[in-house]
């Protein structure tokens, strides 16, 4: 199993995701749970496609954290 870093961002009329280190692979819900979910489905797609066309899969090296500052 393969973890990649997702990011999912308010698009204001709904969510959408990306994973930086797959390029050209999205997704959009309605509700952060729901994009988070359309993005795994996409990228195990993406995956698939990626190994029946024998292209190289990219390897995860993207971190994300949360910060918090004084405000």
């Amino acid at each position: 199993m393969t973890d990649y870093t997702i990011i999912i961002e308010d698009a204001g009329a709904n969510f959408a995701a990306y994973a930086p280190d797959v390029p050209a692979c999205v997704a959009a819900g309605d509700t952060v749970e729901e994009t988070r979910r359309f993005m795994e489905e996409a990228l195990a797609l993406h995956v698939d496609m990626l190994r029946e066309t024998g292209e190289p899969i990219p390897a995860p090296h993207t971190q994300a954290a949360i910060v918090q500052i004084a405000g």
